[in-house]
């Protein structure tokens, strides 16, 4: 069975329908995962065929896109992009550096039309999971703290309206990968001690990487955070 199927799409942008390529479900279940949630595949990495691209106005999205453009956001994506666009069809199977082709357009298009940060927020994510499926490290890290960031403003400004449990996760979890342990320790200890937080799985987590910054801590000779001595935990 082919790992590949395609799927009919009308562009929200152009309203031109087009294929896509998705990842059949059988073949999604990941063989590993990374603490930040980026998850390793034994063949096709279903990761590569999230963003859609419209091959006749080059409109980039994902699912957690808006469903419909009005005609400001419209104007703006062809100014910045659909203007220069030549007809290029991503319908097919894609490479490790197609795909990332595909996020990078996702990503301005959805900064084009001002698309909610949480969603531009994610797509900086996974262009650095894309980066460290690579082994580049450094431009991984770029990317990381482009996601942090983001995530911070999403936690401003959305957080009455998603998850708040798994995106303080998140947030500590990307500022730990970038050595930023004082403010990940503060990420964490939102998760463990917000009492309005019910979320076993995210409260366990944050204990164990509280936990781990505090053995690396300690193991490199580190000042530990105010939090860690008062917790004494």
């Amino acid at each position: 069975m082919e790992p590949l199927f395609q799927i009919k799409i009308k562009c929200i942008c152009c309203e031109e329908s087009y294929q896509t390529s998705r990842v059949r479900p059988s073949l999604k279940r990941a063989v590993k995962t990374d603490t930040d949630f980026c998850s390793y595949f034994k063949s096709v990495n279903p990761d590569h065929y999230v963003v859609r691209i419209c091959p006749y106005c080059g409109f980039a999205s994902t699912e957690n896109f808006g469903e419909r453009l009005n005609e400001k956001q419209r104007t703006a994506y062809y100014d910045k992009i659909g203007n220069q666009w030549q007809y290029r069809d991503y319908g097919g199977e894609r490479t490790a550096a197609g795909a990332m082709e595909c996020y990078k357009l996702a990503l301005v298009t959805a900064q084009a039309i001002g698309e909610k940060e949480r969603v531009i927020a994610a797509l900086l994510h996974h262009i650095a999971w894309l980066y460290r499926y690579e082994g580049k490290k450094e431009q991984e890290e770029r990317f990381l703290k482009f996601a942090m960031d983001a995530y911070v403003r999403v936690y401003e400004t959305e957080r009455d309206s998603i998850s708040n449990a798994r995106l303080m996760f998140l947030i500590g979890e990307l500022h730990k990968r970038l050595g930023l342990f004082q403010e990940a320790v503060r990420w964490f200890g939102r998760v463990i001690n917000d009492k309005n937080i019910v979320d076993a799985a995210m409260i366990r987590v944050s204990r164990e990487q509280w936990q781990n910054i505090r053995e690396v801590m300690t193991g490199q000779g580190m000042e530990l955070p105010e939090e860690m001595l008062q917790s004494g935990s």
